[in-house]
């Protein structure tokens, strides 16, 4: 099964730079295993050292956060993307809307 996996900006250099990586899986967990696999450095940046995805990384299959499906074990089916959102925080508590 094919699914496709968009790689945010912050995280294509440890990707060789590419937007998508296709793989097979038949989960979320399996196409976040092969892509970490396959680029052993973005696992720190995914992963806590317990196995567990970092709580500031989104990670959305067709649009869905998979929080609220079936975390990692969501079921994946061919055409499938699933997306990588790492939470930005940012602006200043001293700005203003002028």
């Amino acid at each position: 099964m094919a699914v496709k996996v968009l790689i945010p900006t912050p995280l294509r250099q440890f990707t060789g730079k590419q937007e998508s990586i296709e793989c097979g899986a038949r989960t979320v967990g399996e196409a976040l295993g092969d892509l970490t696999a396959n680029f052993a450095e973005l696992r720190k940046h995914l992963y806590t050292d317990e196995g567990e995805i970092r709580s500031f990384v989104n990670v959305y299959l067709n649009d869905k956060d998979i929080r609220f499906l079936d975390k990692e074990n969501t079921r994946t089916k061919d055409g499938d993307t699933i997306s990588i959102v790492p939470s930005i925080a940012g602006g200043s508590p001293n700005s203003t809307n002028d």
